[in-house]
């Protein structure tokens, strides 16, 4: 699968150069990446089986800016797929992140930020969190994360609703996906469009598993 946006990058980021990495910086990427993939594919079980997993190797090094990096790869997961609650893995050890996982922290609740908070945000999302209304160019699952923080402030327009439901199907990402649709399907129904609320409910149970 495609690596899980920022999060990720930084976590091998936190080893590069010189000789090769630990085990635990291995081991610990490569569960992290399983748990989001398991995630987004809607295998609950295996993500949170994985995310302890990644999470406990951390852990080992004492090293609590990895740690609250990994939850916040968890929340970004969360806020692709429209489960727009508190990060509160992330919040429990926010007084000892960095400045940069503090700015992502607030990007992903939708809150607010300075311009030298947008600094510190990838450059991708920089637009979303300034006010903008357009996915930006970037991986899918970052692009799905900033249609997710777009949704909750109000500035989902039908065409990113439209982009996020093409990026969640093209990648496979069941949990994302019904998400999306299900935000189709309530608009469809509230504008009295029946025709298309019928169609979005037969493509959730294809999704499902129905038909």
């Amino acid at each position: 699968m495609n690596k899980a946006c920022w999060i990720l990058v930084l976590l091998l980021a936190a080893c590069a150069g010189g000789p090769p990495p630990p085990d635990w910086h291995m081991s610990a990427h490569a569960a992290l990446e399983r748990a989001v993939a398991a995630y987004l594919e809607g295998n609950n079980r295996v993500a949170e089986r994985e995310f302890e997993r990644g999470r406990a190797e951390l852990a080992r090094t004492g090293r609590i800016d990895l740690v609250a990096r990994a939850e916040l790869m968890r929340c970004a997961a969360r806020v692709a797929s429209l489960v727009l609650e508190p990060c509160t893995g992330f919040e429990a050890l926010r007084v000892d992140a960095g400045p940069d996982e503090r700015a992502y922290a607030d990007y992903l609740a939708g809150r607010a930020l300075t311009a030298q908070e947008l600094a510190r945000l990838p450059a991708p999302q920089r637009a979303v969190a300034a006010g903008g209304a357009a996915l930006p160019q970037a991986e899918p699952l970052a692009r799905l994360v900033a249609a997710g923080v777009l949704l909750q402030a109000g500035r989902a327009s039908p065409e990113v609703r439209g982009q996020a439901v093409e990026t969640a199907s093209t990648q496979g990402w069941r949990r994302p996906l019904l998400a999306w649709l299900g935000v189709q399907l309530r608009l469809a129904e509230q504008g009295g469009d029946a025709a298309e609320a019928e169609r979005l409910r037969r493509r959730m149970a294809l999704v499902q598993g129905q038909r």
